[in-house]
């Protein structure tokens, strides 16, 4: 099954959601075909379905001083910070063509990253099947995942810590969890990361896995 792959490179969250939903569009028109945007936004605050407005540590009117917007959107999860140093990434996939299983496309995206970790980096990340979503690396999170279904073509999607300024996440309870931690890449390897190589690498591995069928 052919597989664009689009790098948006930095962009507003607001743009990019209406470029989301106008790929959903056309995915579910048949005019697209499955499509990966990859992403890096400004520091935004992301609420979806499950949302709690207290898990927003800071106050709106400090928010809107940072000029940090905050969107309540349709995906899964609670709340998520997205900013500079991280690859976000969203996968417009018509889901009917792949056995109509949401489970196994979460599971696929988490794959992405526990492949890519282990094998570039020689880190050992995993999944916890019954309890939370996302990519982890002991018990702090490096990938986040929320998706919609809509008609059974997906949006919305992963967002990977690379050099991610993790202070930020201090003005939320990430995904709502008061007893886990949030991780990046250039945290685990002490080093500089190259922001290009990984939405390579991450463009690659996610090709390689969802080609896989």
């Amino acid at each position: 099954m052919k597989l664009d792959v689009r790098r948006l490179g930095p962009m507003d969250y607001g743009k990019a959601l209406l470029i989301q939903e106008d790929m959903l569009k056309k995915r579910q028109q048949g005019i697209v075909c499955d499509t990966l945007l990859l992403v890096e936004h400004p520091p935004v605050l992301t609420l979806g379905r499950r949302g709690r407005e207290e898990n927003i540590l800071l106050p709106r009117d400090v928010l809107t001083q940072k000029g940090i917007s905050v969107y309540e959107v349709g995906r899964g999860g609670d709340i998520t910070y997205h900013g500079p140093g991280q690859v976000v990434g969203y996968p417009i996939m018509d889901l009917k063509d792949r056995g109509r299983d949401i489970k196994k496309f979460v599971w696929d995206i988490e794959k992405v990253f526990i492949r890519l970790l282990k094998e570039e980096y020689k880190i050992d990340a995993h999944r916890e099947e019954k309890t939370y979503t996302g990519v982890w690396v002991g018990k702090e999170k490096i990938t986040a995942i929320g998706i919609a279904v809509k008609k059974w073509v997906t949006m919305h999607g992963f967002a990977f810590n690379v050099s991610t300024n993790l202070d930020h996440f201090k003005w939320i309870t990430p995904c709502g969890l008061t007893d886990r931690n949030v991780t990046s890449l250039e945290k685990l390897t002490g080093r500089e990361m190259d922001f290009d190589l990984l939405n390579r690498q991450v463009r690659d591995y996610f090709v390689e896995v969802f080609s896989e069928g």
